[in-house]
């Protein structure tokens, strides 16, 4: 663990505060005209997920965290839990639906993902930012919503719904940004 200067701290840092692991989401340095400098962060908890709005001073230091990051292939699903596998070691590593959150929709056999690991404990997952699926419903385009750029709702294989452009049919493969969960281009 490395000490920093709270002016530091940039988006993807994990922290140690307040007795938790922290990741910084945005920062924003602030100059007031009256008093110091100081670092406006916003913090997501890597355990349970909750925000927290801080500000650092550039005299206060925090404890940068290092992880470790290990690549996983998907396997299956069973009940409750996700099932991944080392592909260095081999060895199968089994995490709750929860951890992975509403993104699990779009875990697709064979998928490689990445796990952040802290002392050995998986402590967050990053799947592909782009996946390529399949549209198993969308709504006909009704005429004269062409004027405006206007999207339509669609369903895609994984039960998921997204905004398309009209000229996007059922049974067309769409590139879905998971991390935002929308539309980004036709497939090839």
């Amino acid at each position: 663990m490395a000490k920093i200067n709270g002016n530091e701290i940039r988006p993807g840092y994990v922290i140690e505060h307040d007795g938790g692991l922290w990741v910084a989401v945005r920062t924003n340095t602030v100059k007031p005209g009256k008093g110091g400098a100081y670092n406006q962060v916003e913090l997501k908890n890597l355990i349970n997920g909750t925000k927290l709005n801080e500000r650092f001073r550039s005299a206060e230091t925090v404890e940068q965290i290092r992880l470790d990051l290990k690549d996983f292939s998907f396997l299956y699903e069973q009940e409750d839990a996700l099932v991944f596998m080392d592909t260095q070691s081999y060895e199968q590593l089994e995490l709750n639906k929860d951890f992975v959150g509403d993104r699990a929709a779009f875990l697709q056999d064979g998928m490689m993902v990445t796990v952040q690991l802290y002392e050995e404990r998986p402590i967050g997952i990053s799947l592909p930012d782009y996946v390529t699926l399949t549209i198993t419903e969308a709504d006909p385009v009704v005429k004269g919503q062409t004027a405006a750029s206007s999207y339509k709702p669609a369903v895609l294989e994984n039960g998921i719904r997204v905004l398309v452009p009209p000229f996007i049919g059922a049974g067309e493969r769409i590139i879905v940004d998971t991390n935002e969960i929308t539309y980004v281009r036709r497939a090839d």
